[in-house]
């Protein structure tokens, strides 16, 4: 039995090819490694047009996919998933880049 859920809000999420960082479609059509800069997509259709629009840049980013997102406070989006929050933050593993930052 198949139930059809109703679409959660979403943002496009890839990696850079060259450097490997974590980066966020905006509105704009730009690629921002800041999560609270995504476009926050709110439409099945539009998360699917904006997911294609990631896809069609093999020479930019890689492994584009959309990812589950709420808004904050201040309407700009926020993770919902652990993996999500981790992949915003960036490595665990040293104390430099986005997660030394967030300190």
């Amino acid at each position: 039995m198949s139930r059809n859920r109703p679409f959660t809000p979403k943002v496009v999420t890839a990696n850079l090819l060259r450097e490997g960082d974590v980066v966020y479609l905006t509105a704009a059509g730009d690629w921002s490694p800041d999560h609270s800069a995504a476009e926050l997509l709110t439409e099945a259709e539009h998360a699917n047009d904006r997911l294609a629009l990631a896809e069609a840049q093999p020479l930019r980013v890689v492994g584009a996919y959309l990812a589950d997102a709420r808004p904050g406070p201040d309407g700009r989006p926020e993770p919902v998933h652990f993996r999500e929050g981790f992949r915003a933050t960036g490595p665990s593993n040293y104390a430099h880049g986005k997660a030394h930052e967030v300190q």
